[in-house]
């Protein structure tokens, strides 16, 4: 029962603190690496293209986010580079695992 109580409170606590997001005005994608917990009235992370490659991100409204603005509502979702799995990766894998069994 002591272990449902821990697991609330943890729950709470972290709710409690709000939303974190990359912020930074003009920069290249991948130097944006300054994290800021959003104000209330924020409730969105932001990242706007500029012109020659440049982005800014930032904490927004949601009724801030229009069409050009990308807008997500998790934390630090407005990242740099988004990742996904690699072709190379998964054949590598593969071949350790065809290795070792």
């Amino acid at each position: 029962m002591k272990l449902y109580g821990v697991l609330v409170l943890l729950v709470t606590l972290s709710a409690a603190y709000g939303l974190q997001c990359y912020v930074c005005a003009n920069v290249k994608p991948s130097a944006c690496t300054q994290k800021l917990t959003c104000l209330a009235g924020t409730d969105r992370c932001a990242s706007v293209a500029e012109s020659g490659g440049l982005v800014s991100k930032s904490c927004v409204s949601s009724a801030v986010c229009r069409e050009g603005a990308k807008c997500c509502d998790k934390d630090l979702c407005n990242g740099a580079i988004p990742t996904g799995s690699s072709v190379l990766l998964l054949l590598v894998s593969s071949a350790i695992t065809s290795v070792f069994l």
